[in-house]
């Protein structure tokens, strides 16, 4: 298994960059040249999610090839995914919603990693586990930044990475909330541009994200 993030909390992924991508790839044969023109655009943490079945290939050719990406896995749902993306050299894992058994094997692989969560009730249980970093999904259809500006206030100390409908016209008021560390989000990897594998448009679209928390506006 690949090395974690320096720190074992996955606050570590949230401090990271203030978007983090997030991935389908269909080819594998793209992977890598995609990450690279992430990093070059600013956003080191990149998600690949597990909807392919190149998916773990994928985070396995990131892993090897793009030591400075730091390459996780999402929509990770069970234990045996878990062993797999650890395998593959995930580094963080992300999943969009938890289970007692789920959440057991994300702690054993020594990983850092951000379970999903959509209400509250769900909230104060992984606060009550010791869990403080967390995936608010699906973000706008749970309630957006109006209901994580709610729980700011009763739950300071619980952190989020919202994903699910942000882009790049909403991800600067989800990143002005205390309770955020970053966004995660497709926009920047558009289908049209991997399909054409236009590299340069994703590194620029990547740098203008990776500008968003302290530009304090949109980007395309």
């Amino acid at each position: 298994m690949t090395s974690p993030l320096p720190s074992s909390s996955a606050a570590s992924v949230l401090d990271l960059a203030p978007v983090v991508p997030v991935l389908v790839v269909e080819d594998v044969a793209d992977a890598v040249p995609l990450a690279r023109a992430l990093v070059a655009g600013g956003l080191p943490a990149i998600e690949v999610t597990l909807r392919t079945p190149v998916a773990l290939d994928a985070v396995r050719a990131i892993s090897g090839a793009v030591p400075e990406a730091v390459v996780g896995a999402g929509t990770v749902i069970t234990p045996a995914q878990v062993t797999a993306c650890g395998e593959a050299g995930a580094r963080f894992l992300v999943s969009p919603g938890w289970t007692e058994a789920l959440l057991t094997a994300m702690r054993a692989s020594g990983v850092p990693f951000l379970p999903g969560v959509s209400t509250t009730s769900e909230v104060v249980a992984l606060l009550e586990r010791g869990v403080r970093e967390m995936k608010f999904f699906p973000a706008q259809a749970a309630g957006g930044t109006a209901y994580l500006r709610s729980l700011a206030g009763p739950l300071p100390q619980a952190r989020f990475c919202p994903t699910g409908g942000i882009g790049p016209d909403n991800a600067p008021e989800y990143l002005a909330l205390p309770n955020v560390g970053c966004v995660g989000g497709s926009w920047m990897v558009p289908a049209d541009a991997v399909a054409a594998r236009d590299w340069t448009r994703v590194e620029r679209l990547a740098r203008a994200a990776s500008d968003l928390r302290a530009a304090g506006g949109t980007c395309r």
